[in-house]
């Protein structure tokens, strides 16, 4: 049976361009899941965030495909060319039904493995109460980290303006499973 230990939770009590930069991962678990709560504060109905690995902040090791809905159309987009493992998710903002927070959970198997390349296995959901093209999104992404250093920081950054108070993060180290 797998265990779930939290070795980061955080919630913002004030905005922030930057919802969490974990650092110093231990290397002691089998996989990684990250559950988080967004919201941003950007004008619009839906802004997206990046998630980056190690300080990686160039676009040079990422890549991802992902399907997505934003209306009745299914579609799906790859990039080698975008700073983040994530393709980035999106998140309700200012313009959203009021206190709606989105959705994302991450999975990072075999996060610490120094072999191989790193996955990351994303599911998001940007709510809103309306079903206007490009008022809500509907994600399911798999990224890949060309890298083979063991994963030992997480940040997580909005595209623009800033994640509200009450956006959340939880980190669990995965042993088990």
């Amino acid at each position: 049976m797998a265990a779930f230990t939290v070795i980061n939770h955080t919630e913002l009590g004030a905005g922030a361009a930057e919802l969490v930069d974990v650092t110093s991962i231990p290397s002691s678990y089998d996989h990684l899941y990250a559950v988080l709560s967004p919201r941003g504060d950007d004008a619009g109905t839906i802004v997206s965030f990046r998630v980056q690995l190690n300080g990686e902040t160039a676009n040079t090791n990422y890549s991802y495909t992902n399907f997505y809905a934003q209306s009745t159309t299914v579609s799906n987009e790859q990039s080698t060319t975008q700073p983040t493992v994530a393709a980035y998710p999106r998140m309700p903002a200012a313009s959203t039904t009021a206190d709606t927070f989105g959705s994302t959970t991450m999975w990072i198997p075999n996060y610490a493995n120094t072999a191989n390349f790193k996955q990351a296995l994303t599911l998001n959901a940007a709510e809103n109460a309306s079903t206007a093209t490009n008022a809500w999104y509907q994600y399911a992404i798999a990224g890949l980290w060309s890298n083979t250093d063991a994963i030992d920081r997480i940040t997580i950054t909005a595209s623009s303006g800033n994640f509200v108070q009450y956006s959340s993060f939880t980190l669990y180290g995965v042993t088990g499973a």
